[in-house]
């Protein structure tokens, strides 16, 4: 079944699953623009109380409730369900109540880290009938193809610094620790873990002490499009430009860029370059070459 298909298909009933951020929003506008309306189970813990003036079809749980999450969707007759919206990965480890369900699967768990717990959680899914999609279906526009999405280029300093940028954030990436590395001169100066990019950046701002800053965003080897996607907003940035970041590099295909035309655009006004990748074949393959100032459109 193609994706328009799959999509459009009379049989699927979709459901939403929402985290924190503009993401869910975008979703189910895109979906709406199809003609779908989607069942959203928003989690009290991170989803904006907004979300209910944009659809009837709204129940909040908690991070911890997955069996009501369950539950409502059955009812709600989902077959189909997008996961969207950032939950903060201390949130996840920290204490929160959990159900039977959700404690079982915790303690089956070799590794505690995000992505084995939200795969899991897929898993489950699927073994009750609901199937856990490509978290960017209705949203392809906003994923860039490899290309200068600016009108500026990387500089020689700036391509030096995400050449050496994806060299260090594929190999955290691989280690499922983080997926944003902030460069200067060929240096790191800061790897997300936990707390997420905006704060990543600003820690490098505090220890760079005024020098400028490339940031190096990338995704997962074999990322899984179904969760925790990479995403650049607004926000970010606005983030990027206060810390004295002057180029943004992201993988191709596998990044969301919210408000594209906006943030492009407030890029461009705050100086900031901005270049997508096409992600090798291997995380080992040859990463962008420095003498590399750029890539034509497309």
């Amino acid at each position: 079944m193609s994706v328009d298909e799959k999509i459009k298909s009379g049989a699927v009933q979709w459901g939403l699953i929402a985290g924190n951020g503009r993401f869910p929003f975008l979703v189910l506008e895109g979906a709406r623009s199809q003609g779908l309306e989607m069942a959203v189970i928003a989690l009290k813990e991170e989803a904006s109380e907004e979300l209910g003036k944009f659809t009837s079809r709204i129940h909040w749980v908690s991070l911890g409730e997955l069996s009501k999450a369950i539950d409502l969707m059955h009812q709600e007759g989902v077959t189909r369900a997008v996961m969207a919206g950032q939950v903060k990965h201390n949130k996840i480890f920290s204490s929160i109540r959990t159900d039977w369900k959700l404690a079982k699967l915790l303690f089956s768990l070799p590794r505690k880290n995000t992505n084995a717990l939200i795969g899991a959680v897929a898993r489950v899914l699927g073994d009750e009938g609901i199937e856990l999609v490509d978290s960017t279906l209705f949203l392809k526009p906003l994923v860039p193809e490899a290309g200068v999405l600016t009108r500026r280029a990387p500089d020689a300093r700036e391509a030096a610094d995400i050449a050496y940028g994806f060299t260090v954030a594929r190999n955290i990436a691989s280690m499922d620790i983080g997926q944003t590395v902030v460069i200067s001169d060929c240096a790191c100066v800061a790897v997300e873990a936990m707390e997420g990019t905006d704060e990543t950046v600003t820690r490098a701002a505090r220890i760079a002490a005024g020098k400028p800053l490339v940031v190096v965003k990338v995704s997962k080897p074999g990322q899984d499009m179904r969760f925790d996607v990479p995403v650049i907003g607004l926000p970010s940035i606005e983030q990027m430009s206060s810390a004295g970041v002057t180029a943004l590099a992201v993988d191709a295909g596998r990044t969301l860029l919210f408000d594209r035309v906006k943030l492009i655009a407030l890029a461009e006004e705050k100086g900031i370059a901005i270049q997508a990748f096409s992600v090798p074949v291997s995380p080992l393959a040859a990463e962008p070459k420095a003498e590399n100032k750029g890539m034509s459109q497309g």
